[in-house]
């Protein structure tokens, strides 16, 4: 199911490339650029942080979905789809983190 929800959701972002900045929350992001999208990012990081820190659960997951959303508007703004990262955890799932930091270095 959140398969689909992140397929569908990078669907829409894709189209919105082509939409009118006047028309469209996210052609207003692209046309505007990587910059304004990556301080979007910024600012929903530090709001699911600012939201942990108070411990409200109703909060995080608001600003985490926040997060998650500007987040997938940056990957589809470099051509990038959510199954690309899901690959990436799943060929990381059940590998330790030491290790798998130890092979970033490899990659370098």
């Amino acid at each position: 199911m959140s398969n689909d929800i992140l397929a569908r959701l990078a669907d829409t972002l894709e189209a919105r490339k082509q939409a009118d900045p006047q028309s469209s929350y996210v052609a207003k992001l692209y046309h505007k650029g990587l910059d304004a999208i990556l301080k979007k990012v910024a600012e929903e990081a530090a709001e699911t942080i600012m939201a942990a820190k108070d411990g409200e659960r109703d909060k995080i997951i608001y600003e985490t979905a926040d997060l998650w959303f500007h987040s997938l508007v940056l990957l589809a703004q470099q051509g990038i789809r959510p199954e690309d990262v899901l690959n990436e955890l799943a060929r990381r799932e059940g590998l330790s983190g030491l290790v798998e930091k130890a092979g970033r270095k490899e990659l370098s």
